[in-house]
Order: structure tokens, then C-alpha cells, then sequence
């Protein structure tokens, strides 16, 4: 298929990129490099660089482009509550004109990367795409505000579209990985630690209750999602707005996650413990049973020292150069 990845340089947009290249799509990617990387752009894949809504008019060329896979977005919770209007304009007001423009150029199938934000704070784990969607964050209302837009342009005009909500992404493809100047994921903050461009690493909470008082996440590895995003494509159907969780399943307490990332880096790494940060639910563990079953998904990367050896090989590629301002 002849694709658009729209944030194809950013960390799972530049990995889905290259998994896309080589099923043997034809790949371009549009990118503002707000907070992606040139360097992340796969080769073989064309690149545009622009906002999504400056540029999707003329990069959709009519009859010409078999579906969008849409990954660009505003995407730190944090600054999301500081700045609401910088994530409603750059998430809602960016996907409604790129819906636009594929409704003009009649392009049939869209992928959108959702999040598992949209949930807020579960009733329930594992949690359901049927769980209630109640945001406790722009970031997160955002998001599902878009689900709900292109539910009705499904509707109306028969898109055929898939969201995927994801949890914790970690690891790395083909030479690319995490690499933000802001980084606020736990396993590449350990693994810089472990380099030594952090002096150490913080839990927030240490009392709640789970096994050894800290949060649990869970973590899927960044190949096998972009996999999901592969036979998400295939799977669309004309007038249909499916949506699934992507998740390994398996829940890995914040503990697990640091002592994991000692042992393959073989770094003893400075640990100061905390109290908890607002609106941390304990248990955050997605039931993916629906995308095993329907698009055939099969996560295969999913044990914890996988992903973070991953991760750990790719942030040691980086060296100094990508973390002087980390620190």
C-alpha cells in the first residue's frame, strides 16, 4: 500500500515507519520535528516536513493514497494541564483537518495512535475496551475527542478507521528508540541513569497495594505494536471505526522495572523513594484479548528483560550526543 505516516519521526512513528517498509509499503512521512528527529527517518521512506494541517492537502493526492497511519501529536500529560490550548489545537484541531483532507482525496483507511489516557483511572483492571472512557487530563480528552470525530466521519462517509490505546511503550527496532530532549518514561530515565546522565532515578509511592508497594504498569514492546498497526491496516473495513488496547497483558511494578534495567546493565543505579504523584491509579494492566482475536496479533516481545535489552542497546548507540540536555 502507498501510506502516509504522519509523526514518522518521532519514537513509535519512526518504528512503525520501518516495520511498514519492510512489509513493502511505500512509505512518506510528514514530521514538524517539533519533537521528533530527522535522523529517526527511515531510509526509503519520502519526508515532508510541516504541520499535519499545513501539508495534508497536498501530500493526499486524490485516488492516490491507500491509507493514513497517525501518529503525530502533543503528547505529555504534564504540559497538557499547563497548556490545554496547545493540545487541543495540536491533537484535535491537526486531526480534523488531515480527516479533512482525506475525506477530499478520497483516501479509504486510517490508523490512529489513541492512548490508554482515554480511560482516566479504571473501575477495573484488566481494563476493557468497553471500561468507561472518563480522561482526568487534557492529554487524555483529547484523544478520545478524536475518537469520537472520526467515529462520525466512519459514519458519514464511510472511513474505515482503527484506534489503537496503548500503555507503556519501551524498546527499540532498527536502530530507532526513544530519544526526546523532555523524557518522562521510566525505563529510558533508568537506562540514562545507568549511563550516567542522570544522578539517579525516583519512585513515587511506595505504598500501594501491590506486591512490593509500587506502581505497576504494563509495558509492550515498541515492535510488536507497530505490528499491531501493520494488521490494523489490513484489517479495516469501509463505514467501521474499531478500536483496541495494546498491551503485553502483564503488569511490572516500578521496582521490577529498576532492578530489570540493573541487571542487564550490570550499573548499580541510585534510587530515591518519594511519595506518590496525583492521580497515579496502582494497577494499570490492558486486556488486548479483542486484537489477538480479531486483527490476529500475537505480541511476542513481551518479557520485561526483552524489551528493556532493547532499549539499554539503543540508548548506548545514542552516547553523549542525545543527552546533554537530559540531565
Amino acid at each position: 500500500m502507498k501510506l502516509l505516516v504522519t509523526g514518522g519521526a518521532g519514537y513509535v512513528g519512526s518504528v512503525c515507519a520501518r516495520v511498514l517498509l519492510e512489509a513493502g509499503h511505500d512509505i512518506t512521512i510528514v514530521d514538524n520535528l517539533s519533537t521528533g528527529n530527522a535522523d529517526a527517518v527511515p531510509d526509503g521512506a519520502r519526508f515532508v516536513e510541516g504541520n499535519v494541517r499545513d501539508v495534508a492537502a497536498t501530500v493526499l493526492d486524490p485516488g492516490d493514497v491507500d491509507g493514513v497511519v497517525h501518529f503525530a501529536a502533543q503528547s505529555l500529560v504534564g504540559e497538557s494541564v499547563e497548556n490545554p490550548q496547545k493540545y487541543w489545537h495540536g491533537n484535535v484541531v491537526e486531526t480534523l483537518a488531515l480527516l479533512d483532507a482525506m475525506r477530499d482525496a478520497g483516501t479509504p483507511r486510517l490508523v490512529f495512535s489513541s492512548t490508554a489516557a482515554t480511560y482516566g483511572e479504571p473501575e477495573s483492571v484488566p481494563i476493557l475496551e468497553s471500561s468507561p472512557a472518563r480522561p482526568t487530563n487534557p492529554y487524555g480528552a483529547t484523544k478520545l475527542a478524536i475518537d469520537t470525530a472520526i467515529s462520525g466521519y466512519c459514519a458519514a462517509y464511510g472511513l474505515a478507521a482503527t484506534s489503537l490505546r496503548y500503555f507503556n511503550v519501551a524498546g527499540a527496532h532498527g536502530g530507532a528508540g526513544e530519544n526526546r530532549v523532555i523524557e518522562t518514561h521510566l525505563i529510558p530515565i533508568v537506562l540514562q541513569a545507568a549511563l550516567g546522565h542522570r544522578a539517579g532515578v525516583k519512585i513515587f509511592g511506595t505504598d500501594y497495594p501491590t506486591d512490593d508497594g509500587t506502581a505497576v504498569r504494563d509495558y509492550i514492546h515498541v515492535y510488536d505494536l507497530a505490528q499491531a498497526h501493520a494488521l490494523a491496516l489490513q484489517a479495516s473495513t469501509p463505514g467501521r471505526h474499531d478500536i483496541f488496547n495494546l498491551g503485553s497483558g502483564t503488569g511490572f511494578s516500578v521496582r521490577q522495572v529498576i532492578d530489570t534495567c540493573m541487571t542487564v546493565t550490570g550499573a548499580e543505579i541510585p534510587v530515591e523513594e518519594t511519595g506518590r504523584r496525583a492521580g497515579d491509579p496502582a494497577v494499570l494492566i490492558a486486556s488486548s484479548d479483542k486484537a489477538i482475536a480479531e486483527l490476529g496479533w500475537k505480541p511476542d516481545r513481551t518479557d520485561l528483560s526483552v524489551i528493556v535489552s532493547d532499549a539499554w542497546d539503543f540508548t548506548r548507540s545514542l552516547g553523549d550526543r542525545a543527552h546533554s540536555a537530559r540531565a
